[in-house]
């Protein structure tokens, strides 16, 4: 079982990917990230050690466990190249169905106990396919930032067998965060509800009903959320919020239709924190 003791390999080392290696290997598991660039790996290992550190700073984490923890994380340049036998690989690669079907299929020769994806918004029945072992897949849905979140959506495939959703709940406790279990379903449930309220308040910046702080800070005061619609948008990625909103039209109806103002960003490259402006200007 991936957790305090056990191992775990991360496919894929952007944002999520570091979050999820991050809080795996805070527990003691044995952590091996995916990422075919070296730099990046190198980056992964600094951001890896920011984390800790701010974890120490905050009262989280112990000076022990942080010291050298970016170290401890091992790097493998592919899927192909992936620890034999592993009890959890989680794979985070972007929201494309071809590439997630090719990097899953790799993964799954690798013989792991389980197999899971991060995905917010594809069919973990779609993703399955052309696996050998679509009873031990499944989706484990990490929120941003992983250390901070403390949920993890899994969602349980049409053959993902009991034993499968057993193991990732121990995972998900092992690494000290509680589960919501729900079917395989557009959206899921916690895509849908967050787009929901993205669109809507992306709707209230095109027709002027306030400016995007104020828009976040009345839903932070008044319903308790950590981060505002708009921030949270620009935190996602508004590319990615197109992409599942585009999605989520076509499965489930036109009240998923993305604002014009989204789409026009999208096409200025105001992509949010990744590239500098989105809703907000990020230095």
């Amino acid at each position: 079982m991936a957790g305090a003791t056990g191992s775990v390999g991360v496919v894929g080392a952007g944002t999520m990917g570091v979050g999820i290696a991050y809080v795996f290997a805070v527990t003691g598991a044995r952590t091996v990230v995916v990422e075919p660039d070296h730099a990046r790996m190198v980056a992964v290992r600094r951001e890896v050690a920011g984390a800790a550190e701010a974890g120490v700073r905050r009262g989280k984490l112990s000076a022990e466990v942080a010291a050298g923890l970016a170290d401890r994380l091992e790097h493998a340049p592919s899927a192909e190249e992936l620890p034999e036998g592993l009890d959890l690989v989680v794979e985070t690669v972007p929201e494309d169905l071809a590439l997630k079907h090719r990097v899953l299929a790799a993964c799954e020769a690798r013989g792991p106990a389980v197999l899971a994806s991060n995905t917010s918004a594809l069919s973990i029945d779609a993703l399955a396919e052309g696996l050998a072992r679509p009873e031990a897949f499944l989706g484990l849905h990490f929120f941003n930032p992983v250390w901070s979140i403390p949920v993890v959506e899994v969602v349980r495939g049409a053959r993902t067998s009991a034993a499968t959703l057993e193991t990732a709940l121990a995972a998900v406790a092992g690494i000290g965060k509680e589960s919501a279990v729900v079917a395989d379903a557009p959206g899921f449930a916690t895509s849908r509800l967050d787009v929901v309220a993205a669109l809507e308040a992306i709707r209230m910046v095109e027709q002027g009903v306030g400016e995007p702080a104020d828009i976040d800070r009345a839903v932070q005061l008044a319903y308790r959320h950590p981060v505002g619609p708009l921030r949270l948008t620009d935190i996602v990625g508004l590319d990615v919020r197109l992409h599942i909103a585009r999605n989520l039209e076509t499965a489930l109806g036109p009240q998923f239709a993305p604002p014009q103002l989204l789409v026009d960003k999208v096409a200025a490259g105001e992509l949010g924190a990744k590239s500098g402006r989105g809703f907000y200007d990020w230095p």
